[in-house]
């Protein structure tokens, strides 16, 4: 699969993957901070999110296969590969499995342990404002609140919609797949894979995703982990306290 991606600057390749239901675009700030830095940031878009290909197929098994195909298709080696809640699930699968390919790895507030679905509520709110066949920004944006009190949760999510027609908006989201796969989404990485690389485990202080008593899991499987905790900062933790997260990024790359 041919992933759509958006690519800046130059220099040694740095691969950004969003967390579910979001797109490459959630981190365009950051990613022209890291190219300014001497990087060739790599914002890409996953399958089924943003401008990548539908397909009825999702799991994590594919979607680390996509990043190896992505990365040869474009001849990169030796890539720091960040990835941020499903992204993150994405990017210790891809580690593990191309540990020759990936040289320091990046986890934003996600643990390899198992979750149990919890975005329902959210994907309700999604597939009913796709039903309304809206016609401007501001009626989708009324009309989600009643599904989504909060107003960044809310924003974060109204980038998934387009012009359709010049009449009517939709969502870029493979909806219906997203929906179907919704248990695919928590799935912990298998037990027995392992990335013997330096990585780095990203937490918001806010955020209950990585719990204590997830650290013993995260160093058996990422023994050259160092977590860090970066305060007044939830799950989106690169959104709710960017300065904070790019300190840390760049201190480890």
């Amino acid at each position: 699969m041919e992933l759509h991606s958006t690519i800046l600057g130059e220099g040694k390749p740095f691969l950004i993957l969003h967390g579910f239901l979001g797109m490459s675009d959630n981190w365009k700030t950051l990613g022209k901070q890291f190219a300014k830095d001497g990087f060739q940031v790599h914002l890409i878009d996953q399958r089924n999110h943003g401008k990548s290909p539908h397909s009825d197929d999702f799991s994590y098994e594919l979607m680390a296969k996509d990043i190896k195909e992505y990365c040869d298709t474009k001849n990169l080696k030796s890539i720091i590969l960040l990835g941020h809640s499903m992204g993150g699930k994405t990017a210790m699968l891809a580690a593990c499995k191309n540990e020759d390919l990936v040289e320091k790895l990046i986890v934003v507030d996600i643990a390899p342990k198992y979750y149990a679905p919890h975005h329902q509520q959210i994907l309700k709110g999604l597939t009913a404002l796709d039903e309304a066949k809206l016609t401007s920004r501001g009626d989708a944006e009324d009309f989600l609140k009643e599904y989504i009190p909060e107003t960044g949760v809310r924003l974060f999510l109204l980038k998934n919609l387009y012009w359709k027609t010049k009449k009517q908006l939709s969502l870029k989201l493979n909806l219906d797949v997203l929906k179907e796969n919704i248990e695919n989404i928590g799935e912990a990485l298998p037990v027995d894979k392992s990335y013997q690389g330096p990585a780095l485990f990203v937490k918001g202080e806010n955020s209950d995703y990585i719990k204590p008593e997830d650290e013993t899991d995260i160093k058996r499987q990422f023994p050259f982990a160092e977590i860090q905790e970066i305060k007044n900062a939830g799950h989106w933790v690169h959104a709710e306290n960017m300065e904070d997260f790019y300190e840390a990024v760049v201190r480890f790359v």
